[in-house]
């Protein structure tokens, strides 16, 4: 590919360029914001000792019940929206906890409160980290997923 022509275009529309920047940058902080404040595991370790953070799993019942962040309360993410006064009136800070970190965007989103956060990456994030999950069934040996293995 030739490049010497891109770069002569880029140096001939420098404006139309400009713009491409501007609306790169203002889509990745809007997308940012849209799906809500990240915290590391380490993080969320800190707010629930100093801010007594409330943990919200939002995966399936089914999931929850095969390992999840010890102090967690499972509300699915199905059942989120007839519960959100409940969730709504929690005080202290929140953080959603999911399978990757995406649905608990929606979540956030959904809740609309100013201290809610989302796990970055989930409980495969919290679990990549070398955090420990309790209640988990079977012999305790997890595999990506998160589901115990069966032999």
């Amino acid at each position: 590919m030739d490049f010497s022509r891109w770069f002569e275009f880029m140096g001939n529309h420098p404006f139309l360029f400009g713009i491409l920047g501007v609306l790169i940058v203002l889509f990745f902080t809007i997308e940012n914001k849209r799906s809500g404040k990240k915290v590391t595991p380490n993080t969320l370790g800190m707010m629930v000792n100093s801010q007594n953070a409330q943990l919200i799993d939002i995966r399936a019942k089914n999931k929850f019940e095969t390992g999840y962040i010890q102090g967690s309360r499972n509300i699915p993410f199905t059942q989120l929206k007839d519960r959100l006064d409940e969730v709504r009136a929690i005080e202290q800070p929140i953080i959603i906890v999911c399978d990757m970190g995406v649905q608990a965007g929606a979540a956030v989103q959904m809740i609309g409160k100013e201290n809610v956060f989302r796990l970055d990456g989930g409980i495969g994030g919290w679990q990549a980290a070398g955090m420990p999950l309790v209640g988990a069934k079977g012999n305790g040996k997890k595999t990506v997923s998160g589901k115990a293995k069966v032999k």
